[in-house]
């Protein structure tokens, strides 16, 4: 589900959230075991890419697929470095997501990259 969809819903007061201090939004798990049937007929994009998981389609289109070089867990976060030919990519997720994810070195991923910009060095 995009999060334009979940914004939209909290607008209009179809799903319950909280509004952190940051201006972020928050669900309760529970708003969103209330909504499970509906969650589970909105339909994905027709034109989504696949994912590894459970057969899963994003619509993201920046996809890299890569080999998980490294993981550096510091507190709450994780540094997971992902290999991607010679190149590598990292990311800061926390650490939660890379025990949900079962990410362990040497394993193949897929870096999914959303960005407002992209700059351009020489």
């Amino acid at each position: 589900m995009s999060y334009p969809t979940l914004k939209q819903w909290i607008y209009q007061g179809k799903l319950m959230a909280s509004r952190t201090p940051g201006g972020h939004y928050r669900i309760a798990e529970q708003e969103l075991t209330r909504l499970r049937p509906e969650l589970a007929a909105v339909p994905l994009s027709s034109a989504a890419g696949s994912s590894a998981a459970e057969g899963l389609r994003v619509s993201g289109r920046n996809q890299l697929r890569g080999v998980v070089a490294s993981i550096r867990r510091d507190g709450l976060l994780a540094a997971v470095r992902l290999r991607i030919g010679d190149q590598y990519v990292q990311a800061v997720v926390t650490a939660e997501a890379v025990e949900e994810l079962g990410l362990e070195v040497g394993q193949p991923a897929i870096a999914l990259i959303k960005a407002t910009e992209v700059m351009l060095m020489r």
